[in-house]
C-alpha cells in the first residue's frame, strides 16, 4: 500500500503509543486540541489509520492520555531542583513557581488538562497523576493563612486557597492579563506577603 508515492511503514511500530502521544502533543501545541485526530496522528508517525485504535479507542482516550502526561510533567515542574529534605518554605516556593512555569511553557496542554469535556475524568492514569500533584499542593498549603469558621475544615480551606490562587494566577498570566505598569515584572511569590523576597 502506498501513500504519496512512498511505501507505508509497517503496521507494527517500535513504540507506537509513545509516538502517537508525541505527535498529538506537537499538534496540540501548534494547532490546539480541536485539530487533533487519531488519523492525523497515524499519518504523522507513518502507520495505518486503524493502527492507533490498538492503544486509543477514540480521540477522548488520546486527549486523556495527553492530560495524564501533562499532570506528570506538572509534578516534575513543581519539584524541579528541590534538594532532598528541603523545608516547607522551599517546597512551597518551588511548587508555586513550577506550576506557573509549566503553564507558561505548555499553555495548550495546561488548558487541556482542565478541559473536563475533552478528557475522561475516571481514567486511572489521569487520576493517579492528578492525585500526585494534589499531594504537593496539600503539602505546601499546610499552615498557610488563617481561616475563620469550622476549624475541622482548615486543611481543606488552605488547600483550596493555594490551588485556586496559583491556578488563577497562572491562567491570568498566560492570557496576558497583567498589563498595568505596576503589575509588570512580578512573580507569583511577590503577591503573597508571606513568601515575598
Amino acid at each position: 500500500m502506498k501513500s504519496n508515492g512512498t511505501a507505508a511503514k509497517p503496521y507494527h511500530h517500535g513504540n507506537l503509543k509513545d509516538a502517537l502521544l508525541q505527535a498529538a502533543r506537537q499538534m496540540l501545541e501548534e494547532e490546539g486540541h480541536s485539530n487533533i485526530s487519531l488519523r492525523k496522528c497515524a499519518v504523522a508517525v507513518g502507520v495505518s489509520a486503524t493502527a492507533p485504535q490498538n492503544h486509543f479507542a477514540n480521540k477522548t482516550a488520546l486527549l486523556t492520555a495527553l492530560a495524564a502526561q501533562g499532570y506528570a510533567d506538572l509534578q516534575a515542574y513543581m519539584r524541579k531542583d528541590l534538594p532532598d529534605g528541603a523545608n516547607q518554605s522551599s517546597r512551597r516556593k518551588a511548587a508555586l513557581l513550577g506550576y506557573v512555569a509549566f503553564a507558561q511553557d505548555h499553555p495548550a496542554l495546561y488548558e487541556l488538562m482542565f478541559a473536563r469535556d475533552r478528557v475522561s475524568s475516571s481514567d486511572a492514569d489521569l487520576l493517579h497523576n492528578v492525585g500526585a500533584c494534589f499531594v504537593i499542593l496539600a503539602d505546601i498549603a499546610k499552615g498557610f493563612g488563617t481561616f475563620q469558621g469550622d476549624e475541622t475544615k482548615t486543611d481543606a480551606k488552605q488547600q483550596m486557597f493555594i490551588w485556586s490562587f496559583v491556578h488563577g494566577y497562572a491562567q491570568l498570566l498566560t492570557a496576558n492579563r497583567f498589563k498595568k505598569d505596576d503589575m509588570q515584572g512580578m512573580t507569583v511569590l511577590d503577591i503573597i506577603p508571606e513568601l515575598g523576597n
